[in-house]
C-alpha cells in the first residue's frame, strides 16, 4: 500500500510541473503585448527600454529619468531584468513589441561593468508584432 502511495505522489508531483511548465505566466494576466524600444544598449547587458505604445501600470515605470552619462533624458523607462534572453540583434534606437513575463534567474554569465540604467527593472519577452504571427 505503501509504495502505491508513494508512486500516486510521484505521479501527481510529476504532472503538476509539467502542467505549470505549460502554463502562459507572465506578470501581467492580461497578456498585453507592448511596444517598445531599445533607448540604450549599455556595456555589460545594461539595457533601458521605453514604453511607446500600451496602457503599461505607470508603477512598473520610471516616468522621467536621465543617463547620466550622455546628459540625455528618457520617458517610461525601466531596465532589462533578464537580459540573457533578450535577443541580440536588436540594437539602440530599435522599436519591437513585447510582453512582461516572470522574473528568472539568469541562463548567461553578464559581466559586472556599470553603466547607469533606471532604477525599475521588468523581465519581458520580444514578440512578433500584433497581425503578424
Amino acid at each position: 500500500m505503501h509504495m502505491k502511495l508513494t508512486t500516486f505522489g510521484l505521479l501527481a508531483a510529476a504532472l503538476l510541473s509539467l502542467q505549470a511548465g505549460c502554463r502562459k505566466g507572465t506578470d501581467d494576466p492580461t497578456g498585453t503585448i507592448y511596444k517598445g524600444r531599445l533607448e540604450i544598449k549599455g556595456i555589460c547587458m545594461n539595457y533601458t527600454l521605453s514604453v511607446l505604445e500600451g496602457d503599461m501600470d505607470t508603477a512598473q515605470l520610471v516616468a522621467q529619468w536621465r543617463d547620466e552619462n550622455s546628459g540625455n533624458s528618457y520617458r517610461n523607462v525601466f531596465a532589462l531584468a533578464n537580459p540573457c534572453t533578450f535577443p541580440s540583434h536588436l540594437n539602440q534606437g530599435d522599436e519591437f513589441y513585447f510582453t512582461i513575463v516572470p522574473a528568472t534567474q539568469p541562463d548567461c554569465a553578464v559581466c559586472m561593468a556599470y553603466y547607469p540604467v533606471p532604477e525599475k527593472k521588468l523581465s519581458i519577452k520580444v514578440v512578433p508584432a500584433p497581425g503578424q504571427r
